[in-house]
């Protein structure tokens, strides 16, 4: 689904990614993980074309993307959740959901209707206003704004960050839920190791905007992704 081949991107003159490869099966789930700085943000931003692609490809089912705007790749099927819970916190959850399932008429009111059952607990609160919400029910809502788009790759940027742990075990119920169900792509930039190396197909660490280290995921491999995060 996804295949980065020698990626360098950064701000203004700087390259703050260098020489990145890695590849998201179609299906299936990849974790980059690394500390604060390392550069698995900046990463996402020129997946999704935010930032240019200095150096190397951006390939997304097979067709070369690295040059097609952002607006060109979201409807290729690429959905961005953000780090910090982000919403329109003066709209309502519904309107939130709503501002996006306009654009896509019966499929989009289709899928916000799957997009609630997958985080139950927004049903009660689609008329609170999105910034009267807490930290967790955001990231639930803001989740589940970007699949109402229909993706086949979901980029996720630290989902888990600054959310209780219930919660945090609720949404990634709701992404192997969805993963289950459907064919659903997923690149997972995580600090935390759980849930990021027991199901994934790879794991990548990062520093200094360098790839440390890869090995496949699944349960066995959390010590190590513990130890290569160390380094």
């Amino acid at each position: 689904m996804l295949e980065l081949t020698g990626v360098n991107t950064g701000y203004g003159r700087t390259d703050v990614v260098h020489d990145v490869s890695l590849t998201v099966t179609d299906g299936g789930l990849t974790s980059v993980l690394g500390h604060n700085g390392a550069g698995k943000t900046t990463l996402l931003r020129a997946v999704l074309g935010l930032l240019p692609v200095r150096r190397g490809t951006v390939q997304l089912a097979g067709t070369d993307v690295t040059n097609w705007p952002t607006h060109r790749r979201i409807r290729r099927g690429i959905a961005y959740v953000p780090q910090g819970q982000q919403s329109f916190g003066q709209l309502t959850a519904r309107e939130n959901l709503q501002v996006v399932a306009d654009a896509y008429g019966a499929a989009g009111r289709r899928r916000t209707d799957e997009a609630l059952d997958l985080f139950p607990v927004l049903g009660p609160l689609l008329s609170r206003q999105a910034g009267l919400l807490s930290g967790g029910q955001r990231q639930q809502l803001a989740i589940a704004r970007a699949l109402v788009t229909g993706p086949q790759l979901l980029l996720l940027d630290e989902p888990t960050e600054g959310i209780q742990p219930n919660v945090v075990r609720e949404i990634y119920a709701a992404i192997s839920a969805l993963r289950a169900d459907t064919d659903l792509s997923v690149l997972l930039v995580e600090q935390h190791i759980g849930y990021a190396v027991e199901h994934a197909e790879e794991y990548l660490v990062m520093a200094s905007g360098r790839l440390t280290h890869r090995a496949p995921g699944g349960a066995e491999a959390i010590d190590g992704a513990r130890g290569a995060m160390a380094l």
